[in-house]
């Protein structure tokens, strides 16, 4: 009897034990799950909305935005990269949106419409318009080791790097990389891309 007891016990506390690990282990994956989401939601990814109609055709005025934060986290911004910034200083207080063009190091100068990189013409990867406004470009300009050249798709209805209260966009002022698009679906890199050989060519 004395025996059959002890065994009871035993096993009340084995299944108290099971149970407790069980509710403990329950416990951690809900708060993994949630700190996970909090994570990406907040700080590997961004939401944000574009302003105004520069990234025609690519992108439109309140087109809601992911932003990959990390997206440069191991590597470094490249031409056509579709970025977000956020210019320190600047009278602006909202996120810009506008297309890498010229990278660290290189000389940007637009000569009748067309974009020039170190003197020789950039074959566009997207579908632009002839520039009308060289802006600061009319002249030579050297990028700096972490700046870069960024324009809005649609060329002459765009506040970008032609500009002096845009400028040149450093590294630092990045946000990230623009994602993808949530309203009408669809991954940014994708948007406004020209498909002759001669754009194939420009994007490796």
């Amino acid at each position: 009897m004395e025996f059959e007891i002890d065994y009871q016990k035993s096993r009340k506390r084995r299944r108290r034990k099971r149970f407790i690990i069980k509710t403990a282990i329950w416990i951690v994956q809900i708060a993994a799950v949630i700190f996970l989401a909090y994570f990406i939601t907040n700080i590997v990814m961004e939401k944000t909305s574009v302003s105004g109609d520069s990234m025609e055709k690519a992108l439109s005025d309140g087109d809601t935005l992911i932003v990959n934060r990390f997206a440069y986290l191991f590597s470094k911004p490249k031409r056509n990269d579709v970025i977000v910034f956020n210019q320190s200083g600047s009278e602006h207080d909202y996120y810009n949106t506008k297309r890498i063009i010229g990278l660290p190091g290189e000389t940007v100068q637009i000569i009748d419409g067309e974009v020039y990189i170190n003197g020789t013409l950039l074959e566009e990867a997207i579908q632009c318009d002839s520039i009308q406004i060289p802006g600061l470009a009319k002249e030579p300009v050297l990028l700096e080791e972490n700046e870069y050249f960024v324009l809005g798709d649609n060329r002459n209805n765009s506040e970008d790097s032609r500009f002096a209260n845009i400028g040149m966009v450093v590294r630092e002022e990045i946000v990230g990389k623009a994602w993808l698009r949530l309203n009408n679906f669809g991954f940014v890199d994708t948007f406004n891309r020209r498909r002759d050989s001669q754009a194939e060519e420009a994007q490796k």
